[in-house]
Parts: C-alpha cells; sequence; structure tokens
C-alpha cells in the first residue's frame, strides 16, 4: 500500500491543472545507450495519443554529445537538440547511464540542478537514478534504482535514503525507478499524475500492459499486484473480491472462500501478491473510489459504499492517507485535466 511522507503533503496537494500548452518533456541520450530504456519514455510521452484523451506533449530527444551516438544494439542515433532543451523542459527524463561509476558530463549535472531549481519534475530511470543523485537532487530523500546496482548506489550515495524493494518512488518532483521494465512502470505513473487513471488505463490497454498500481502524489510506491498467479485458487479469490469490493471481507473469510487455513492462505497471499490480504483489500477499494470520483457523478457517500468503505469518513481518511488529498478535491483535480 503506498504510504504518503508528511514532508510532502503539500506536494501531493498540489491539484494538476490542464495545461496552456503542451508539456515539455526532455529525455537524456547518451553514447552507449540501451534502445529499450530511450525508447520507454519516448513510447509514453511522444506519441499522439489524443483519441484516448492523453493531452498532448512536446517530446525531445537530446544529449551532451553531438553527432552520432552508438547504442547497446548494433545501430547508432542522433538527438535531436542539446542540453539546451533542458532549460525549457517541463520534464526531464534520464532514461539510464553508461556504467554506476563513471561520473556523468558536469554540462549534465549543473542542467539537471538547473532544471530542478526552476521547478521542473527530474525522473531518473534505472541508473539514471545514479546521474539524478550525482547532480545532487536526492541528498537526504528516498529513491530506488535497479536492484542489481542498489549496494553500488548506496555505497556512493550514502546520504540517499535507498529502497531496492519498490518499482518506483517519487519525492517532491524527483521520481526514481527500479531497473528496465519498471521504467515503464514509472512514467505511466507520471502520466497517471498529470492525466488521471481513467486516461492512463486506456494507455496501458493501447501498450498491452496492466495498469499498475496508482500512488497519486504519494511518495512511495510498492509492488504492483499481479494479474494472474501460478496459483489457481488464490487467482479465483483475488478475481471474485475485485468484484465485491462493497461486500464486507476479512482474511479469516477470504481464506474459506479459497478452501485453506489462515496461515496458509496468508502464506499463498503473500507469495502471489507480495503484500498482506488487508493491505492489498484497502489498495483494490482506493483504487476502485478513484475510478468512480474520476468517471462518475456519484455522491462521496455512494461510492464509499460501492468501494467497500462503508462510510465517507472511513474512505476520507484513507484516501487522504494514502494519497495527501482529499476525495472531492482528487475528483475536481483530474476533472479539471479530463
Amino acid at each position: 500500500m503506498p504510504t504518503s511522507h508528511p514532508r510532502h503533503a503539500a506536494d501531493a496537494a498540489t491539484a494538476p491543472r490542464a495545461p496552456s500548452r503542451a508539456r515539455r518533456v526532455a529525455v537524456v541520450a547518451f553514447d552507449g545507450i540501451s534502445p529499450f530504456h530511450l525508447a520507454v519514455p519516448c513510447l509514453v510521452f511522444g506519441e499522439d495519443r489524443r483519441e484516448l484523451g492523453v493531452p498532448p506533449f512536446q517530446l525531445q530527444v537530446c544529449a551532451a554529445e553531438q553527432g552520432a551516438m552508438r547504442t547497446s544494439a548494433p545501430f547508432s542515433i542522433v538527438a535531436g537538440a542539446g542540453l539546451s532543451a533542458l532549460r525549457r523542459a517541463d520534464i526531464v527524463i534520464v532514461p539510464s547511464w553508461r556504467n554506476t561509476a563513471e561520473p556523468a558530463p558536469a554540462a549534465l549535472l549543473r542542467a539537471l540542478r538547473d532544471a530542478h531549481q526552476r521547478g521542473a519534475t527530474i525522473v531518473g530511470l534505472c541508473l539514471g537514478a545514479f546521474v539524478v543523485a550525482e547532480a545532487g537532487l536526492l541528498q537526504g530523500k528516498a529513491a530506488t534504482t535497479h536492484w542489481h546496482w542498489a549496494q553500488a548506489f548506496a555505497d556512493r550515495f550514502p546520504q540517499v535514503q535507498l529502497d531496492a524493494s519498490v518499482l518506483y518512488v517519487e519525492e517532491g518532483n524527483v521520481i526514481t525507478s527500479a531497473g528496465t521494465a519498471a521504467s515503464l512502470d514509472c512514467c505511466l505513473h507520471l502520466l497517471r499524475r498529470l492525466c488521471g487513471t481513467e486516461v492512463t488505463n486506456r494507455v496501458a490497454r493501447r501498450l498491452v500492459v496492466a495498469p499498475h498500481r496508482q500512488g497519486g502524489q504519494a511518495q512511495f510506491i510498492e509492488r504492483p499486484v499481479p494479474v494472474s498467479t501460478g496459483d489457481q485458487r488464490m487467482a479465483d479469490v483475488l478475481s471474485w473480491v475485485s468484484k465485491h469490493l462493497s461486500q464486507s471481507h476479512s482474511v479469516d473469510s477470504l481464506a474459506r472462500r479459497a478452501a485453506m487455513s489462515r496461515r496458509t492462505f496468508t502464506r499463498h497471499f503473500q507469495r502471489a501478491t507480495g503484500t498482506t490480504a488487508l493491505q492489498w483489500l484497502l489498495h483494490q477499494r482506493l483504487m476502485q473510489a478513484g475510478r468512480l470520483l474520476e468517471a462518475s457523478n456519484r455522491s462521496i457517500e455512494t461510492i464509499a459504499g460501492d468501494a467497500g468503505f462503508g462510510s465517507a469518513v472511513s474512505m476520507r481518511q484513507h484516501f487522504t492517507a494514502a494519497f495527501g488529498v482529499s476525495p472531492a478535491a482528487y475528483r475536481k483535480q483530474f476533472r479539471a485535466v479530463n
């Protein structure tokens, strides 16, 4: 279950607004970059998906180097802009880095600091977190990176609160992600923060990927709940509960539905989802509430009952604790975007 942090309550409550112009996204390429890592932010922010309700973005691939750059695949690329693109960008994405021990160019670090200082969102995907940390933008903050390089990151940046168990972490206007495919989760999270759940779900379906756990403005985003599991009984329980969130559920009642003892069910559930049954259930209810707030005109009280919170007061408490914003403010924010 995502948890918010009191230091960022103000950030969490900041309402996204429909921009008066297309948001500018600068993606930093470099010699030796992985085509996959470069393609992920381009796929999410670089394609015209206005028919899905996605507002237009102006994406530029930029680099400190000039001319053709090698990739980790047998072809080269040429960036369309230099680092000056970061001066105008609303979002700056560093999709990876060559080597965990190799310093980034001073010009790139300076450009990242300047962009951050004027309010741009800075994103370090996978090993890109090393570059963001080297720029000094993660001092005393939480972050994540590829699990394989987590110890190297911790050794090099001891002032950063590294959590290698999560897919991505957001603190203020700095976001970092775990490795490889988690970059897609992170970019979809950022799109969700800007455009709301329904729009992002449509994009995820178009990309043929599962929409992941929504973090809203919360600081930590944990592992997503898998859409399927090798344990058919557990898969059936997850599917059934998702369709009956308005009902009252307990660990014991779910264990009975799975025809397991409480202890066995708890163990299987943890293995299948990476979390506890009650945490998973709360998350599903929060997601359902978010969808209904965005897509329907039902009252807060009705949505609280439909999502299984029992009362508007209970839903308001859980929603605000998770996302740092009240249900009413959440509805207003994403109605403004959509």
